[in-house]
């Protein structure tokens, strides 16, 4: 089920294969402490490939989201490298979209016009981008409201907002940090299976930070479990579950959904030792 160490990363031009959207070796972070230096990450190594939903789960303050601005170039590395498309980092990725908890919705623009903001920054023709962000709001069940403002919102609705702002510029890669943690849970549930839907059947990528065990699970197709810090990589889960993975509640009733959740947990809670 699980395997334990850090990923092994693949060759990303072997035999003529097309190179994996993300690949991170041996990726290390420390910081400036005044007196000593603070490690934050060392010799982490994980590998992220087209079409495939990634979730990373680790204890508090392990340095997830400092894993995450590395992956994206936000942040430089203190040591390793991080390869995207087969090529070395160089600034933040043109085909990738980040996704924060927070939608940072912008309050004086209507729904629509958040979405289009991505689009317009790039010179897209004002009717292409309104075209564009109509039809993601459609498919996010957003019908109806292109013209509210986000104080008008639902939290769920402002959050599907955010996904569509992401979405619409179409990233090959997602970069998601706990975007769905403020949600209700029948909420949280309906979202999480949009966005498995649309990563999975467009073909894109994602690659999901959360502390939500089953979240990670129920979306995803490998579970990467971090130690404390300097964070390494624990132990990589392949996660294969019977039935419909775009449907979030069917995933959890899953046989073996449980096992998963339960051996993941342990993990983590090694973790704290």
């Amino acid at each position: 089920m699980a395997q334990a160490g850090g990923e092994v990363s693949p060759d990303g031009g072997a035999a003529g294969r097309a190179p994996p959207p993300l690949i991170a070796d041996r990726l290390a972070k420390t910081y400036d402490g005044g007196r000593q230096a603070v490690p934050v990450i060392a010799d982490l190594s994980l590998t992220l490939e087209a079409g495939r939903i990634v979730s990373i789960v680790g204890p508090s303050g392990c340095g997830k989201t400092t894993l995450l601005n590395l992956l994206c170039g936000l942040i430089p590395p203190s040591g390793g490298s991080v390869r995207w498309y087969g090529a070395p980092l160089q600034g933040m990725p043109d085909r990738v979209g980040y996704m924060l908890q927070k939608d940072l919705l912008f309050p004086w623009r209507t729904t629509i016009t958040n979405v289009m903001l991505g689009l317009e920054i790039k010179g897209t023709p004002r009717a292409e981008a309104r075209e564009r962000a109509h039809v993601l709001l459609d498919q996010l069940g957003l019908h109806g409201f292109e013209a509210h403002y986000p104080s008008t919102l639902s939290g769920g609705m402002r959050q599907r907002t955010a996904l569509a702002r992401t979405l619409v510029n179409e990233p090959e890669v997602l970069l998601l940090d706990e975007p769905f943690a403020s949600l209700d849970f029948q909420t949280k549930l309906v979202i999480e299976g949009d966005t498995a839907r649309l990563v999975r059947g467009q073909r894109r990528s994602a690659l999901l930070i959360t502390h939500d065990i089953e979240e990670a699970v129920s979306m995803s197709d490998r579970v990467i479990v971090l130690s404390h810090r300097p964070t390494r990589v624990r132990s990589v889960y392949e996660i294969e579950l019977e039935g419909d993975r775009f449907d979030m509640m069917a995933a959890r009733e899953s046989k073996g959904f449980a096992d998963y959740v339960r051996s993941i947990w342990a993990d983590l809670e090694v973790g704290r030792a």
